[in-house]
Formats: structure tokens, sequence, C-alpha cells
């Protein structure tokens, strides 16, 4: 077994050897800035008027938060990024990022742009995983309503259809290349559907290898139940269930709805059952490792480091399949790149597509950061550490 036995999450020379001076400057004054919240709130109106009248701001937000954060507007772009994150021994998820359309051309275009990621991914280790959302290719009204199991329009039945029919070719092509594609999570009121499609997509291409991965979200309290009933039904069914855990995106929004509709909040009471439950979920996945494959989608330092416990506890081999930890580009480099120093399969998902359409995610990420707890000036003291070390 390859085992390195220093692992630390303070070494800043190894979690920005890939970042030059210039970068980690331009790094130090944007989480300056994403750390003032009223910026973070007034930002995106503010951004997006700019856009629709025209001023010249799309130049700005390249040169920098999208610089950090994505990496460039199409695959081809992104190439030196993709480089760049495997000198460290890092994987790319390219993740083409444009969302919340309602139009069937545009499906039809994502679905193919997405059938690209797979095909770049072929025969190269530097993209290890692909990644999709199920509203990049179907309307979100069409997943909610089927989430109701309200009686579908003709009409509504052929749209499904296409959705589905959708879904069924980004598997096909990711087990025709043998490259493994995740399905994100989305709110609760669509997921049951998401979660449908994606057992149905493990059922047909996860017999002989983990292909097909669906996400849990353990912010919600009925996760770490809804992982165990997948595996026990994949283990009965004779294929792999593929996992990715995440603690989830959709906090605020889900809460708020919750209460505007009066029925009881699916997340967590507070942060210290989501760390329980992931942690628990850690636990179970590799403890039926063999039945189980994962992604362990976090920038927590305790459960990294909880993982690399439990690898070594049972003598997982630091480069097991099975086993994955993913960051977001532009976040937790000091997670990252150490992990991957210590022969840990790492990999970073690497948002890619037109300015315009990538904004949504990237006022996300923004306020993301704002909201949790000390990781702002996590960030921050790292690139301060660094740049000291470095004398810049």
């Amino acid at each position: 077994m390859t085992q390195k036995q220093s692992l630390s999450f303070e070494n800043t020379e190894i979690a920005f050897r890939h970042s030059t001076n210039a970068d980690l400057k331009r790094a130090f004054w944007l989480f300056k800035i994403i750390n003032v919240n009223t910026l973070v709130k007034i930002g995106p109106p503010i951004t997006n008027f700019a856009i629709k009248i025209g001023l010249p701001i799309k130049e700005l937000i390249k040169k920098t938060i999208f610089s950090h954060f994505c990496g460039g507007e199409t695959i081809r772009e992104c190439e030196n990024t993709i480089k760049t994150l495997e000198r460290g021994k890092v994987g790319t998820i390219l993740d083409y990022s444009v969302e919340g359309e309602d139009d069937e051309k545009v499906f039809d275009e994502t679905c193919e742009e997405i059938i690209r990621t797979i095909k770049r991914a072929n025969k190269d280790k530097a993209i290890p995983i692909t990644v999709f959302k199920v509203t990049g290719v179907g309307r979100f009204g069409l997943l909610e309503k089927l989430d109701a199991k309200q009686k579908l329009t003709a009409s509504e039945e052929e749209e499904w259809q296409k959705v589905q029919t959708r879904v069924l070719a980004i598997c096909e092509k990711a087990y025709s290349v043998g490259i493994p594609v995740m399905i994100d999570a989305e709110e609760t009121w669509i997921q049951d559907t998401i979660d449908w499609l994606a057992l149905q997509m493990m059922r047909q291409f996860n017999k002989e290898k983990a292909i097909v991965y669906n996400t849990y979200q353990l912010y919600r309290h009925d996760k770490l139940a809804s992982l165990k009933a997948d595996a026990a039904e994949a283990k009965k069914e004779g294929f792999i269930l593929g996992a990715k855990l995440v603690r989830g995106a959709y906090m605020e929004k889900e809460r708020k709805r919750a209460d505007e509709k009066g029925y009881p909040s699916p997340i967590q009471p507070d942060k210290a059952s989501s760390d329980r439950d992931f942690n628990l979920a850690l636990e179970y996945c590799t403890d039926h490792i063999d039945q189980v494959a994962f992604v362990a989608g976090t920038h927590n330092e305790d459960s990294c480091r909880l993982l690399t416990e439990l690898m070594q506890a049972k003598k997982i081999d630091h480069k097991h399949p099975h086993v994955y930890f993913a960051q977001l580009l532009g976040m937790s480099d000091n997670l990252s790149f150490n992990l991957a120093d210590a022969d840990y399969l790492v990999a970073k998902y690497v948002p890619y597509g037109p300015i315009k359409a990538v904004l949504p995610y990237l006022f996300r990420r923004a306020q993301e950061n704002t909201a949790i707890a000390g990781q702002m000036s996590r960030e921050l003291s790292l690139i301060v550490k660094e740049k000291k070390r470095r004398g810049i």
C-alpha cells in the first residue's frame, strides 16, 4: 500500500504550489472583498443591471471572480486549469454550469455539451469524473410536477420522455468510455424524481463498475437513511451504489419554503447534526467499500481527516477507486493539494460556461462563503501565511 504518513492541512507551500505570486495577490483581494457581506448582497443585482444595460463589466468579472472560481467559458479555455491541477496530482471535474433555462433547444445543447465533457475525459487521467444537473437537461417545473405526483398532460409526458432520453444518453456515453458521471442534488421538491432517475441509471450501468453516482445532501435529516436504503437495494439487485456525499447547498431556500408552505423543514436542526450524519455516512461507506463507491465532496477539514483515519483503520488503499475527495476550484486548496500529495484520489469541480450564464453559480459561491462560519477567515489566513512565506 502506498502510504505517506505526514498529512498536514497547514502546509501552504504544497497548497499554493500551483499559484503564482500574482495569483496569490488576486486571491487575497478577492477573498477580502467576498468577506464584506454588504458587497456580496448588493453585488448580484448591480452586476446583473450593469450587464443588462451594456456596461463593460464582463471583462472585470472574467479577470477576477470568474478566473478564480471557473476554468473558462469553454472546455478549450479550461485546458490550462486542467494541466495546473494535474501537476499537483489533482483531477478535474468539468462542470458545465449553465442553469435555470426553460427551452428545449437549450436542454438539447446542454446535453450535447455534457457529453463533450465525457468525451474530453476519455483516456485522460487528469479528468477522472464528470458531472451534470438534471435541471440542465429538463424543466424545473416539470420535475416539480412529477415530485408532487400530479398527472402530466400529453405534451408534458412527451417532454418527460425527452428528459429521460437525455439523461440516458449522458449515462450511456459515460458507460461506453468508462468515466464515472455524478448527478448533482437539487431542491427537495424535485429531488425524488432525480433520485429515481439516478437509481434507474445505476441499475443499468453500475453492474461491474461504479459509473453513475447520485448525490446525498447530509444537511437533510433523512439522507443518511436514504443512503443506507439505496445501498441495501443495490446489494439485493446486484449493482454498485455510486454516492457523492455533501452537506448541502440550498439551506436558506429550503427552510424558507417549508415555513411559507407550512410543512416540517427537511433540513437538520443545526450544523452539528449535519456534521454527525456526514461523518456517519463516511463510516458507512468505508464499512461497505466493496458495495459503495463514493466521493466525499467537502471543504470540512475534520471530515477529510476522519476519512483518512477510517481508510487507515480499515486498511483501504489511498488510491482505492471507490474513494475520492472533491472540492471546488478556488477553495480549500490546503485540503485538495495536501491530500493529493499524500497519494489520495482528489478532484476539483471546475465550472465553465458563458460568463452571463455562470453568474448564478458565482454569486452562490460568494454568498455560500460568507455564510460558512470561519471559512473566509480560514482561506485568508492560509493565503496570508503563504504570502509571508514567499515574502510578497
